[in-house]
């Protein structure tokens, strides 16, 4: 089966449409990677449920110790864990039967997106989410400039 390498601008705006979000690898240091991806979801008007085996609450936020533990009604799920611990998010992930994973860039794993393809999840993979969620800010917007200036940011399918 071919590994699956790019995700259409229509996949991208499917999974962030609900505004509804698990975040595996959410992190109680807010200068954390894990912590500001849920200030700045939350801020751009997100539902986060984050994913930390370490803690009960992360801003404010009830926090699950798995993603086996999420309410049913949470679909998507960001995973923004070291690689050590992304495959076995990604097998918990189909276990529980979620509709769309999104693998934040330098978390895949060539045996996380096997699982997820093996079970026909969709996925993205290889994308900063900041580069997708509007308002896009700062450098982000900057780099995202730079991706559509080269031809490589993800095209609408129609």
């Amino acid at each position: 089966m071919k590994t699956k390498t790019t995700a259409t601008l229509n996949e991208i705006q499917q999974f962030l449409a609900p505004k509804k979000l698990a975040v595996a690898g959410a992190s109680r240091n807010p200068k954390k990677f894990g912590g500001t991806v849920i200030k700045d979801l939350k801020e751009k008007g997100f539902e986060l449920f984050p994913v930390n085996p370490n803690a009960d609450e992360i801003q404010d936020l009830k926090c699950y110790k798995t993603v086996a533990d999420l309410p049913a009604d949470v679909k998507h799920l960001l995973i923004i864990t070291p690689k050590t611990s992304t495959t076995d998010v990604a097998k918990l992930a189909v276990e529980k039967k979620l509709e769309m994973v999104w693998i934040q860039q330098m978390s895949e794993t060539p045996e996380a997106t096997a699982i997820l393809e093996e079970a026909g999840v969709p996925f993205i993979q290889k994308k900063c989410i900041y580069m997708f969620t509007d308002p896009v800010k700062g450098p982000h917007n900057f780099h995202r400039f730079l991706v559509k200036v080269f031809g490589l940011y993800p095209k609408k399918v129609n």
